[in-house]
């Protein structure tokens, strides 16, 4: 058996008697500093094709890669009679194409040791492959098949639909994803972010192969696509790729009807789900946060890191770093909580979600509000070098594998055009000092209207008007 030490590694040999036998790490040796992590970070080749697809690529020298095409269409592109499309599309990507059936299609992803996946959020749609870089060509042809030569056979959409009602039944049991739902069918009610990415129930029953047909005519179109990649790939070759296997994709919309979204205006407001039965409650908290492009977005991050995260599985109780996370231990306020930034391209939701006994709602709550109000009054460099850190080391952790970088590529292209070096975001970072924290906080947080969605035995979650004035501080 062993036990960390800081600096060593802690070996206890049950054969002998309890001496630890103490083996020293030299730092350095076989690990890299931030900064040279940084300072290696391969750069990112962007090229557009005549078509307007953008294709970007980071070359890593890995013998795997992993390719996939993200593309701006998601939930909230979609309206009350066809919300749900984008989710029933990608369900039905793997179920064949116009030239490879689906036992077709599973066989050559087989056959090259591949994994092809796709994921609905919304905002963006992505149908990406992990592979062996030789086989970079084959999986550029797969996904250029699926995504525009995709069967829809009348037989698979009634098999599917009955799929994705009972995957919409597992999501009801999975409360953290109601609360969160919740929360954005209340902040942006009446507006197209106020959608589930799933979409009602109803909606899966009546959605018709024709709604597909319109849904992938009106926004799989070749300007807000990305051809990312990362790994063992060459960018010349990715492109002569792009070029054989996208061009025909066509970037004019039907009488140019190009679809613009709409505003999605944030509503102060509550939206209760009681249910004594369950045995804890979920709630959570957000005020109208940053969009995915506004300067004000890396403040907010480093706030949310001072708030932090806690568990019950942590370890460290009353001397962990985040305040509310030593006060969660010290006073027993939730089995767990976690702050959250979702950003959108005009908008976004800064929050925080906790799980919690039903006789605890209203401390949590209290608390929570308070670590907000620290955050726009009290704050210290102590505090914002700790969260600093935290990001930093978020920023770079997240990225450790091909998929999590291409994923990286294809996100940074839709929302900024080009993808944000490690570099940049470290110096915008740094950038941040206390004093910005708190104005920054204070513009979005202090005296503003919250949205609270809460699922379960929520009783004792008080009311709105009381947590609307714990939104500000009565100071003189």
């Amino acid at each position: 058996m062993w036990l960390s030490h800081p600096g060593f590694l802690v070996f206890f040999l049950p054969s002998l008697s309890l001496q630890p036998i103490l083996l020293s790490l030299r730092r350095g040796q076989s690990s890299v500093s931030y900064a040279q992590s940084l300072a290696g970070a391969p750069e990112t080749r962007l090229t557009a094709l005549d078509n307007g697809l953008r294709v970007a690529s980071e070359e890593t020298g890995h013998a795997t890669c992993t390719v996939g095409l993200w593309i701006s269409a998601g939930s909230r592109y979609e309206n009350e009679k066809n919300n749900g499309a984008g989710f029933f599309l990608e369900h039905m990507a793997f179920k064949g194409t116009k030239k490879y059936p689906q036992t077709a299609l599973e066989q050559q992803v087989e056959s090259m040791g591949a994994h092809l996946n796709a994921y609905t959020s919304r905002e963006h749609t992505a149908y990406y492959m992990k592979t062996l870089a030789k086989d970079l060509p084959k999986a550029v042809e797969l996904l250029a098949e699926v995504v525009q030569s995709c069967s829809l056979n009348e037989a698979e959409i009634e098999q599917q639909r009955g799929v994705l009602l009972r995957e919409l039944e597992e999501v009801d049991g999975n409360l953290q994803e109601v609360c969160l739902d919740l929360l954005h069918a209340t902040a942006f009610q009446g507006t197209p972010l106020g959608q589930s990415v799933l979409g009602p129930s109803k909606n899966a029953r009546s959605l018709t192969r024709e709604n597909l047909v319109d849904y992938i005519n009106s926004h799989y179109k070749a300007p807000r696509m990305v051809l990312a990649a990362a790994g063992g790939v060459n960018h010349e070759e990715l492109v002569g790729l792009a070029k054989s296997n996208f061009s025909g994709i066509s970037f004019e919309y039907e009488g140019d009807a190009v679809p613009v979204l709409s505003p999605c205006r944030f509503t102060g407001s509550d939206i209760r789900m009681r249910d004594d039965g369950f045995p804890l409650a979920h709630i959570a908290i957000a005020v109208e946060g940053a969009s995915v492009t506004s300067p004000d977005i890396v403040p907010l991050m480093v706030a949310n890191c001072i708030i932090g995260s806690y568990d019950l599985t942590y370890g460290g109780g009353k001397h962990l770093s985040s305040r509310l996370a030593r006060l969660a231990v010290e006073a027993n306020l939730c089995h767990s909580f976690q702050a959250f930034h979702s950003s959108y391209s005009d908008t976004g939701l800064m929050g925080i979600y906790f799980v919690t006994d039903k006789n605890s709602i209203e401390d949590m709550m209290h608390w929570s509000q308070n670590a907000w109000m620290n955050l726009c009054t009290t704050v210290t460099e102590s505090d914002v070098t700790r969260g600093k850190n935290a990001l930093k080391a978020s920023l770079v952790g997240q990225l450790n594998g091909t998929t999590p970088i291409c994923d990286d590529i294809g996100r940074h292209i839709l929302n900024y055009g080009r993808r944000i070096p490690l570099a940049e975001w470290d110096a915008r970072i740094d950038a941040v000092t206390a004093n910005v924290v708190r104005d920054v906080c204070t513009k979005y947080i202090y005296d503003k209207c919250p949205a609270v969605a809460a699922v379960g035995p929520v009783e004792q979650l008080p009311d709105y008007n009381r947590m609307r004035s714990a939104m500000y501080w009565l100071r003189f």
